[in-house]
C-alpha cells in the first residue's frame, strides 16, 4: 500500500488515479496510523514552502515521517514542492525543511542571454539521468516530464543528484538519498513517462 500524504497542499487525486491505473493500492491520508501501516510514501505538494512545513507540523506528521523514512527506511517519493521540502530550507520562506538531503531550494535567476526566460519554468522538458536508479529503469528514450516551478533544489553533494534539466541553467531535477527520491517535475502530469516512473516506484 502506498500512502499519499495529504497535508493540504495541492490536488492529490491525479497521483492516486495513475496508481489505480497501474493496479497499485493507495490511500490519501493525513493520519499517523495509516502512514505507519503503509509500505511506501509519496509526499506531493504545490504552493508555498513555509505553508507546507507549517501544515506538516500542525498535523503532527513530521515525527512519524522522520521515523518511517529515516529509521524504518521506507521508500519515499517527493514530488515538486514535496521534493523541495526534503532540503534544508528555501529562499521562499524562513522555516527549515525536513533536512533529509544536504541541499537548499533557490529561485530561478536569469541574466545575460537568458534574461528573457519566464519564471515559473512551465511545460515539458527533458531530464538527463546522472546515475542508474530503479526509478528510471527501462524508461522511454528522450525522457521528458512536465514542470511547473519557480524554485529548484541545489544539492551540495553530487552524489544526491539523480537527474538534471536545462532551463537557462542546468538544475537538479531529481534527487536521491538512499530510500528517498524526489522529482521537481510532476509524474502525474507526464503521461507515459510519469506512468512508467510511478510503476518503477511501486516496484522498488
Amino acid at each position: 500500500m502506498i500512502a499519499i500524504i495529504d497535508y493540504g497542499m495541492g490536488n492529490l487525486g491525479s497521483i492516486r488515479n495513475m496508481l489505480t491505473r497501474l493496479g497499485c493500492g493507495s490511500i490519501l491520508t493525513s493520519t499517523v496510523e495509516e502512514i505507519e501501516a503503509a509500505d511506501k510514501l509519496i509526499l506531493p505538494g504545490v504552493g508555498a514552502f513555509d505553508n507546507a512545513m507549517m501544515n506538516l507540523e500542525r498535523l503532527g506528521l513530521i515525527p512519524v515521517l522522520n521515523e518511517q523514512v529515516l529509521e524504518r527506511q521506507k521508500p519515499l517519493l517527493g514530488i515538486c514542492l514535496g521534493m523541495q521540502l526534503l532540503s534544508l530550507g528555501s529562499e521562499e520562506g524562513r522555516l527549515p525543511g525536513l533536512g533529509w538531503i544536504e541541499a537548499h531550494t533557490v529561485r530561478f535567476r536569469f541574466d545575460g542571454p537568458h534574461a528573457d526566460l519566464r519564471v515559473p519554468h512551465m511545460g515539458w522538458n527533458r531530464v538527463e539521468l546522472r546515475r542508474p536508479h530503479p526509478l528510471f529503469a527501462d524508461m522511454y528514450p528522450e525522457t521528458r516530464f512536465y514542470f511547473v516551478h519557480s524554485y529548484h533544489v541545489s544539492c551540495r553533494d553530487e552524489a544526491n543528484v539523480l537527474t538534471t534539466t536545462a532551463y537557462g541553467i542546468t538544475f537538479h531535477s531529481a534527487v536521491v538519498q538512499g530510500n528517498i527520491v524526489g522529482t521537481q517535475f510532476h509524474p502525474e502530469k507526464s503521461h507515459k513517462f510519469g506512468l512508467k516512473l510511478l510503476a518503477n516506484f511501486a516496484e522498488v
